[in-house]
């Protein structure tokens, strides 16, 4: 009994030991730990480049906020306090709209589901601009959707950047411009407050400001003008519209 006995111990230290050293090994491969392993991992192949978790969002996100931003531009044409508000929620109406359509055209092509209605959030803010009346009315309009398009703003920019899908590309892309339109109208009200919108971006920075020294008070030295040595022959022509336009006329999405 005790030679048995001593044999079960041993065979029983054996597999604890395996069992130890086995862990490890398996619970590192439950837990991907890396970018490219996450990104692998939430991707989908579709005959339009891989799709991954970040394109998925940006869908879900486009889709949004048309479903609040369309009536709160309704919402500032039918009360038409000043003309700088009428325009920027015409601007919201014709862009999100448009947008709208080619979100959910590649979302379908992509298999993609989209909410039918905004989220919580986005809801309450159209309950306020319904509540409020007045000059609250005309900044809380200009604010919250200032602050909301900023928000997007940023994720279309790291989506185009990043994206191996076409059709998630051209939609980045579209949405860039149709985003900047909005933001550039919602400025010209003059109502933004853009003290507000700096810190809320300070409390969720992550890392310290980084660039050249603050101004001394005295003129730093010109800089030398940036351009190609010697005589070059060029056609195109500098991207950007004159400022404060924005160039939304584009053709339809070819899907």
């Amino acid at each position: 009994m005790r030679r048995i006995n001593g044999t079960a111990l041993i065979i029983a230290a054996l597999v604890a030991t395996l069992g130890a050293l086995a862990f490890p090994m398996w619970s590192y491969a439950d837990r991907s730990g890396t970018g490219p392993a996450n990104l692998a991992a939430g991707s989908v192949a579709t005959q339009w480049g891989p799709l991954s978790a970040a394109d998925r969002d940006l869908l879900v996100k486009v889709r949004l906020a048309g479903l609040w931003e369309i009536p709160a531009g309704q919402q500032a044409v039918e009360r038409a306090p000043t003309e700088a508000i009428t325009e920027a929620g015409d601007h919201l109406i014709v862009g999100h709209t448009d947008l709208d359509k080619r979100t959910r055209t590649v979302a379908a092509q992509l298999g993609v589901e989209l909410p039918n209605q905004p989220n919580a959030q986005q809801q309450g803010w159209l309950d306020e601009l319904t509540a409020a009346d007045g000059m609250t009315y005309q900044r809380k309009f200009a604010n919250l959707l200032r602050v909301s398009h900023g928000k997007v703003f940023s994720v279309i920019a790291q989506v185009r950047d990043s994206t191996r899908n076409t059709l998630i590309r051209q939609l980045a892309t579209d949405a860039n411009q149709t985003v900047l339109d909005h933001i550039t109208m919602l400025e010209a009200t003059g109502l933004v407050d853009f003290d507000e919108i700096a810190n809320g971006g300070a409390a969720t920075a992550t890392a310290s400001p980084s660039g050249p020294p603050p101004p001394s008070g005295e003129l730093p030295p010109e800089p030398a003008p940036a351009g190609p040595s010697g005589d070059v022959s060029t056609t195109s022509r500098p991207s950007p519209a004159p400022p404060g336009e924005v160039n939304t006329d584009r053709p339809e999405p070819q899907m």
